[in-house]
């Protein structure tokens, strides 16, 4: 009988999606004793970061990478035991590849061991897709945007591309360098990005720390990742996890049938409902839209202003290897970034000598929705321009993957439209990387969003919060 008291005792909470801020506020909300009930409605975790099978092999939908400077996903990963299976660069180095008739130029951006900025000072000497005068403009930028401050909300309503002009930048410049990362990073060009996201990762990524911003990547499939090894955690933990189970409403209840007072009820498709203390709202902005109460937040008619950006994805699988890199970026070419799937796809196991590549297409609204001959149309003839050793290969597969909803829009004005995790309803907490959290639409906003909502519900009841020492370890 004591036993059935204390669990009903026990507070509750629902979190609604499976995506990176769920699964980082659900294992924080069962560490802090709470009882947990994780809702997913798709038949996996992971959000947007995720695999699937496609014949023998496993495919990502997408490439993901992460940086250094990204402690709150790379804490993540370990919390999940997973640190062995993610790789960092010991020194970021990207190969930044042209071509123009039948010259290749091959350039890199990398960094030293010297203190920020002298670090980059080497690999932008020597880059040879810009001018010097253009390399010296670079500076010029970087030296601007390194004096800008990050709390003055006044950037957030200038273009990053505006903001790099009237700094003395070329129009080379922000093909060959800024949208060059910019673009990837931001899902957005230089001129259609707000000037505060654009800056604060400029700055934490390549202007703090030496090292910050090494490119990270999973070793393994995201799947095994994002859905095998945060199912095992949250079992571990306590977590009920319900995948294929939609939320179609939230309301406020009086009481439980069992007489304890519980503020809120998730109404399930089918008819059932969890009552719960707390709810955090973890998926995409519409569909927080949907299940918010009226009035739950400030300017909540405004959600719908936060528009999306897409992501494109195009996967060949060549019967021969064609490229020798684990990836490179190409300039003057409609291809963004190229990475090699062979070894996390399984295809080496099944087609020895045979390759995959990904192509990672960022802020390309014009393309997401082109029928599939198109897009091969445009993208096998590039990728033999830039890649000699494919002209003679074998396609054996091609296909696509959109993701028309990858991540907000981060265009200029985009700061006050965007939710603290805290709602005016007492117990009821946003997540996701669209939320407050001061970073693009990334993993790593998706997980700090999952911390912060895990914080306010947890100092709404005077529990003790965890503070974050910012070295990626798991908050205790």
């Amino acid at each position: 009988m004591s036993g059935h008291t204390e669990e009903t005792a026990r507070r509750t909470a629902v979190v609604v999606g499976g995506g990176l801020a769920g699964l980082t506020a659900a294992l924080r909300l069962a560490e802090a004793d709470y009882r947990v009930t994780l809702l997913e409605a798709r038949p996996r975790l992971g959000g947007l970061a995720f695999s699937f099978r496609r014949g023998e092999l496993t495919v990502d939908n997408g490439q993901h990478v992460f940086l250094r400077c990204c402690t709150a996903y790379r804490g993540l990963i370990e919390r999940l035991g997973a640190g062995d299976r993610v790789e960092v660069q010991p020194r970021l180095e990207v190969p930044v590849l042209a071509v123009r008739g039948d010259r290749h130029r091959l350039g890199r951006l990398s960094r030293a061991e010297l203190p920020v900025p002298l670090h980059l000072a080497a690999s932008l000497a020597g880059y040879p897709h810009l001018s010097p005068l253009d390399r010296l403009r670079v500076v010029r930028g970087a030296l601007a945007l390194q004096r800008l401050d990050l709390a003055d909300p006044a950037l957030d309503r200038i273009s990053f591309g505006a903001w790099l002009r009237a700094h003395g930048q070329s129009e080379r410049t922000l093909a060959a360098l800024w949208d060059l990362v910019g673009v990837a990073t931001l899902n957005a060009t230089a001129d259609e990005v707000s000037l505060a996201l654009a800056a604060m990762v400029f700055k934490t990524g390549l202007l703090t720390d030496p090292g910050a911003s090494d490119i990270g990547t999973a070793a393994v499939p995201l799947g095994a990742l994002h859905h095998d090894a945060a199912q095992q955690e949250l079992a571990a933990a306590g977590v009920a996890v319900r995948l294929r189970t939609k939320a179609v409403e939230l309301k406020s209840v009086s009481a439980t049938p069992g007489g304890s007072a519980r503020p809120h009820a998730v109404l399930l498709e089918g008819g059932e409902q969890l009552s719960a203390d707390v709810v955090v709202l973890a998926g995409a902005q519409d569909a927080a839209a949907a299940l918010l109460p009226p009035d739950a937040i400030a300017d909540q008619h405004r959600l719908t202003e936060l528009g999306y950006a897409p992501i494109l994805n195009v996967h060949v699988v060549y019967d021969r290897k064609v490229l020798r890199r684990p990836f490179f970026a190409a300039l003057d070419s409609p291809v963004q970034w190229v990475f090699d799937r062979t070894p996390h796809s399984g295809l080496a196991a099944t087609r020895p000598g045979a390759q995959y590549l990904a192509l990672s297409q960022s802020a390309v609204r014009d393309e997401i929705d082109l029928p599939v001959s198109e897009l091969r149309a445009r993208y096998l003839p590039e990728l033999e321009r830039l890649l000699p050793a494919a002209r003679g290969a074998e396609v054996l597969d091609f296909f696509v993957t959109r993701e028309r909803t990858a991540t907000f829009d981060p265009a200029p004005g985009t700061a006050p439209l965007r939710p603290a995790a805290a709602t005016r309803i007492p117990g009821l907490l946003l997540a996701g990387s669209w939320t407050a959290t001061g970073w693009p639409a990334t993993m790593e906003s998706a997980v700090r969003s999952g911390h912060a909502a895990a914080d306010a519900a947890l100092r709404a009841t005077g529990a003790r919060v965890p503070v974050d020492r910012g070295d990626g370890r798991w908050p205790r």
